[in-house]
């Protein structure tokens, strides 16, 4: 007859070891690579932009390739209440706070999926009054009839991680926390970038409604001396009828800018989570916001790095890779290990006796046979969703290129339409002096008065559009690149 063999903890430990350790099912996820392109637009792009002197924002801008982005990009527009209203907004808005309460929420899920790795520990005490049946051979030893059962015990279980889908599932929660920081990351550049675009277009709207009042004076005192010649014979009804005609024409478009106005520091109130009622200190005029004079353009091989949205794409996507891992290790096998002990007696006193203690240890393997197909179908739906998630992120990639390129094409196309808008209001301005002269001294009608008051409106308004276009669109090219959320102060301390 055979002698067992003892075991042998040094030949066993490799066991052991992959029973608690394990290996991950499924693919391990690889970043997806950068795309193999060297340009954002078709072409040359351009370098300097044209200057248009005498404008708000009429400087050139240069674009400098691979210059990074500082963290706080707005500062380079060098407004100190555009610097203090964004500083407020991101510490107030109440979506900047949702989404890092959102990241705190992932991150918690993190530390508790990473508890599974962990025995569970559990103990018990249970004090019961119980009757035995006079039937059946009496439960304790005195043969009594009725007694006392206390019972503390502590039970151990633990689930080895074989084919690792506890470790594949805390790899999916690991990239769904990096998802949820770079949707918070997007959040603080929408953020910021809306404040701009709304000082910016307050600042607009407070240029078209001087330009609109200057407007209406100049109407005003070309109907004043329509009227003095209508007394002496110099016009007719009709000519200063006419002039009311253009002068209540232009007093009806400042209603609507004000509303605007109006409406747009309800906006910028709501960005910065004040209250509408809440009255903004900052107030802002194109000449007091500077237009950055160089620009980074980032390297396309480092633009997937920088946009928030793409990372977050990214990051869904290694998740997805890890629940196609996780649907894999559902179909295999699954091992408990659990232990418990104790002691039972029937008086408080006999608890620590040798004789009332107990204890039993257990393991257990079950394996999924027949499910109807639910795990089959769920590892096929964990696959598409893989396949899901890599078509986004290539979606999100293709549109980081475009909303670079789109507003590389804008500024190339500002700084001409805002050359070609201040010569058209210069000569508007031109033309219409020497037609008041004219119509002062008779040598021309009201109808060309009306044609050159109207050019000119057109022109002022004109202007002060194309100076708004060039900061709106500055503003948009620090968005499109990522907006340097990696040069900001707590990045940094977080990341030391």
């Amino acid at each position: 007859m055979s002698s067992l063999r003892p075991f042998n903890l040094r030949s066993g430990a490799p066991i052991i070891l992959a029973m608690l350790t394990g290996c991950a099912m499924g693919p391990n996820f690889k970043k997806p690579a950068a795309p193999n392109t060297s340009s954002y637009i078709v072409g040359k792009p351009v370098v300097t932009t044209e200057s248009a002197s005498g404008a708000a924002g009429g400087n050139s801008q240069h674009f400098v390739a691979g210059l990074d982005i500082p963290g706080q990009w707005w500062t380079l527009f060098h407004s100190h209440a555009l610097n203090g209203l964004i500083e407020r907004s991101l510490g107030s808005n109440p979506d900047i706070k949702s989404a890092q309460e959102a990241l705190a929420v992932a991150k918690e899920n993190v530390y508790a999926q990473q508890g599974a790795f962990w025995p569970s520990v559990s103990a018990g005490f249970s004090a019961a009054r119980q009757k035995t049946s006079g039937a059946i051979s009496p439960t304790p030893n005195s043969g009594a009839l009725f007694f006392n059962l206390f019972t503390p015990q502590v039970s151990v279980s633990y689930v080895p991680d074989v084919f690792g889908l506890n470790m594949r599932t805390v790899e999916s929660v690991k990239a769904q926390a990096e998802q949820q920081r770079f949707a918070m990351e997007a959040t603080y550049l929408t953020l910021s970038s809306n404040v701009v675009n709304a000082a910016v277009q307050e600042a607009a709207l407070r240029a078209q409604i001087a330009a609109t009042e200057r407007l209406i004076e100049i109407n005003r005192k070309m109907l004043d001396v329509l009227r003095d010649q209508l007394k002496t014979g110099y016009t007719n009804t009709p000519s200063v009828l006419a002039q009311e005609s253009q002068l209540a024409q232009v007093v009806a478009t400042l209603s609507p800018l004000q509303k605007q106005l109006e409406q747009q520091r309800d906006l910028l109130a709501r960005l910065a989570g004040a209250f509408p009622n809440e009255d903004l200190a900052e107030k802002f005029e194109l000449s007091s916001i500077d237009l950055p004079k160089e620009l980074p353009v980032s390297l396309p091989s480092n633009l997937v790095e920088q946009r928030p949205d793409v990372r977050q794409a990214e990051a869904s996507l290694h998740s997805a890779s890890a629940q196609v891992g996780v649907a894999v290790a559902n179909r295999l096998p699954t091992f408990l290990l659990s232990g418990n002990a104790g002691r039972t007696a029937l008086e408080m006193s006999q608890l620590f006796t040798p004789s009332s203690g107990f204890w039993a240890l257990s393991s257990a393997v079950s394996q999924p046979i027949f499910e109807g197909g639910i795990l089959l179908h769920r590892e096929r739906a964990a696959r598409a969703a893989y396949r899901q998630a890599n078509e986004q992120y290539r979606s999100a990639v293709l549109t980081a290129f475009q909303n670079v390129a789109d507003t590389l094409h804008a500024l190339d196309q500002d700084a001409k339409g805002l050359k070609a808008a201040l010569e058209a209001d210069h000569t508007a301005k031109v033309s219409l002096d020497m037609t008041n002269e004219q119509v002062k001294v008779g040598y021309a009608n009201v109808l060309a008065l009306l044609s050159a008051e109207q050019i000119y409106q057109q022109a002022e308004i004109g202007l002060v559009q194309a100076e708004a276009n060039r900061y709106s669109d500055t503003a948009a090219l620090f968005q499109a690149l990522g907006g340097g959320w990696w040069n900001r102060e707590d990045i940094a301390k977080n990341s030391n």
